[in-house]
């Protein structure tokens, strides 16, 4: 293909991704506004049908303020109708976590509220403070409001006093509502009970890298710093470029095994903290390792049908068999990046097989968003929710909009 003929099929690429983003937007105004209790509903069944009794949980919330911010400034908040009432949506989302989620008392957000918005669940989270920084920071990039910079500073701040190990370096988990120390760390039922997670610490990057886009200062850069440091001496395995996912206080690995939307994630997110933080021979030092986490996972985690398999389980040495949606999301990202950075076709190949079976087995064509399982799964007798507490527009309209992004530096 030469150039001319790449250009124009790469342009008809971003065109698909602003569409799809569209159609998300369409799909998420339409479908889960609360007019009866404010913001957004806690769930939405996966034919659309809202459960207005569900608690609402912060990091649904949180992913919701920062997903219209960012289609807000994509589509353009102030002059096409999409994005004024992303706009519109972004309001009413930050309105919401700031009324039902802040505690005025011991600081931070809490975990869960019930549909009418007390708290049910005050724990803090370390991931879901870095959620809510991460979507403050979007907002605040949008409106320019500051309160909503003053609470995500007020977050940073609470996670830099409380929530280091200050002996062995990292994050930890979980603590009761006052900054306690708790049992159960867990972020979920299905994660394993350890202090350090790289799921946790990635969000914590993630947030960092975007607060030290808005509001740069030295000891916000130099928590950015620190983050990327964790990933390159703890979490990224030099030998298998696999990501560890569940750690002890000494860092000691206790992963059940691989887990590839999380190691192809990780290679992009970290690339944008670098490009954050702006340090020119870290990044030369850290990228190659970056792309080359992306091809393990080419070589690794492909499974017959183009898309990214969910994991590797080092207990039955099988790979898991669900095709899940934020996995595939992350992995279209992560391959275009790694196309980015290294022009070789083999990985924007697999972006694009990932694209395809995005539209044609991932996209709910007749309710609309996209399945939690992907449509050739194993049978959807009782499907998950479109809405949730862990389903909502963060990753395939992040997905759309990155998407556009990295198209847009290879043209």
């Amino acid at each position: 293909m030469n150039a001319a003929s790449l250009a124009s099929h790469l342009s008809g690429l971003q065109f698909e991704f602003h569409q799809e983003l569209i159609a998300i937007v369409d799909w998420w105004l339409a479908n889960t506004i609360d007019r009866e209790f404010g913001g957004f509903y806690g769930e939405v069944s996966a034919d659309n049908q809202p459960v207005k009794n569900a608690s609402k949980g912060i990091i649904l919330n949180s992913r919701i303020l920062w997903f219209f911010s960012e289609a807000a400034l994509e589509l353009g908040s102030l002059t096409d109708p999409k994005g004024i009432e992303s706009r519109q949506a972004a309001k009413r989302a930050y309105d919401y976590i700031a009324n039902y989620f802040f505690d005025a008392e011991h600081g931070g957000v809490y975990w869960e509220v019930d549909a009418q918005g007390n708290p049910v669940n005050t724990k803090k989270q370390v991931y879901a403070q870095a959620f809510t920084i991460y979507a403050l920071s979007a907002y605040y990039q949008l409106t320019q409001d500051e309160q909503a910079l003053a609470y995500a500073l007020q977050c940073f701040e609470l996670l830099e006093a409380k929530t280091i190990d200050r002996k062995r370096e990292g994050y930890l988990e979980a603590f009761t509502r006052s900054w306690g120390a708790m049992d159960d760390l867990r972020l979920s039922e299905k994660d394993l009970n350890f202090p350090k997670s790289q799921n946790t610490h990635l969000h914590v990057l993630e947030a960092y890298t975007e607060l030290n886009k808005i509001h740069p200062s030295a000891k916000i850069s130099a928590a950015l710093r620190y983050s990327i440091e964790l990933f390159d001496k703890y979490m990224i395995d030099k030998k298998t470029y696999h990501l560890r996912m569940f750690m002890d206080k000494d860092w000691k690995d206790h992963s059940p095994g691989f887990t590839y939307g999380h190691d192809i994630e990780a290679s992009w997110l970290i690339a944008k903290a670098l490009e954050s933080l702006g340090d020119e021979t870290y990044t030369k030092n850290l990228m190659p390792t970056l792309v080359k986490i992306a091809e393990v996972t080419l070589h690794e985690g492909v499974g017959a049908h183009g898309h990214v398999m969910d994991a590797y389980d080092f207990a039955s040495k099988t790979h898991l068999p669900d095709i899940v949606w934020w996995v595939q999301a992350e992995a279209l990202v992560g391959f275009l990046f790694a196309y980015c950075e290294s022009r070789e076709q083999k990985y924007l190949s697999a972006a694009e097989n990932i694209w395809e079976f995005i539209k044609q087995y991932q996209i709910d064509k007749k309710h609309g968003e996209w399945f939690w399982l992907s449509s050739i799964d194993k049978p959807q007798a009782t499907p998950y929710y479109k809405v949730g507490f862990w389903k909502c527009p963060y990753h395939n309209g992040r997905a759309m909009m990155e998407g556009i992004n990295y198209l847009s530096k290879v043209q």
